[in-house]
């Protein structure tokens, strides 16, 4: 099997592994008050790869462990992710009409209860993190708390901190401070680099901490996951110059038509395709020293350049 259908029955399977999780965490869409548990799976069901969470358990298998117990961690991940895409689609924010095909979330429910929605899954994935998994252990018949308070902790201050001022939350306000002012590329990374990489990069980071690595390892694939977060953003610049509208499910060349400042239009299409290669071949340096079994990391740092959604 070649890397690229290794990648794609990889993908395939974790995430039907994820979807089936989240289906089992996530509140019944029925729950009072209806119409906001229908909001939230509106949003989380709408056809989201899983990057973040699959990341997250293909560095904890990478390093070893047992993905069972820290599927609630996985899962939190993607709920943050959908939570930050509902509102950066509001009207205050990005004002975009479709996501991964479909009206977002505002323009089906309206502003007010999107805005809910989206808290509402933030509050939820912190539920999730906090949650005491147990797996049964069937040799002994009984329950078994798998995941070990201390590691919870310093996974749940890690997420907390990438989702937030320091992550998350203060890239996107620091991309509406900049607005179409053009920031040099120091400026430009550091937006993006708290944007969307302090997301994808605790992640990782997360599943080397529950799966109990050393230090070293969690610093490499930490280095790894930094460099994929600025590599996943890169990717997204240029296939909105020049991606498959149809694939992405919403569309291009709006970047261009609303004057926002991208790696494509900083440094040039080009340009911004050798940064982009350069942080994937960095993402891979950083964990040349794990075995077999970060298979699918490497594959994944390299479907980032070639992805066409």
């Amino acid at each position: 099997m070649n890397n690229e259908d290794f990648l794609e029955a990889y993908l395939s399977d974790r995430q039907k592994i994820v979807d089936e999780a989240l289906q089992r965490y996530l509140p019944d869409e029925n729950n009072v008050p209806h119409d906001l548990h229908n909001a939230m799976h509106y949003s989380v069901f709408a056809g989201g790869k899983r990057i973040r969470p699959i990341l997250c358990l293909a560095a904890l298998e990478a390093c070893g462990g047992d993905m069972a117990p820290a599927m609630p961690v996985a899962c939190a991940l993607e709920l943050i992710h959908t939570y930050s895409l509902i509102h950066d689609d509001l009207p205050a924010m990005d004002n975009d009409d479709f996501r991964r095909g479909k009206p977002t979330s505002h323009k089906v429910f309206g502003e007010a209860l999107a805005i809910l929605a989206g808290d509402a899954l933030l509050t939820e994935a912190f539920v999730l993190l906090s949650r005491a998994e147990k797996v049964r252990l069937a040799a002994e018949k009984r329950l078994a708390v798998r995941l070990a308070a201390e590691k919870r902790l310093a996974v749940i201050q890690e997420i907390a901190s990438a989702a937030g001022a320091a992550g998350m939350v203060g890239g996107q306000a620091l991309d509406i401070r900049t607005g179409k002012n053009s920031p040099d590329f120091e400026g430009l990374q550091c937006i993006h680099r708290l944007k969307t990489g302090a997301l994808i990069a605790v992640a990782v980071k997360a599943g080397a901490i529950l799966a109990g690595a050393n230090d070293d390892k969690i610093q490499s694939l930490n280095v790894y996951g930094s460099h994929l977060g600025i590599a996943f953003q890169i990717s997204d610049d240029i296939l909105n110059v020049e991606g498959d509208s149809r694939l992405m499910g919403k569309q291009t060349g709006s970047d261009v038509a609303s004057g926002k400042v991208t790696y494509p239009t900083l440094l040039g299409l080009e340009n911004a395709k050798a940064k982009l290669v350069e942080h994937v071949e960095s993402a891979v340096a950083a964990i040349e020293a794990f075995d077999s079994r970060a298979l699918p990391l490497r594959v994944i740092a390299r479907y980032i350049m070639e992805r066409k959604s």
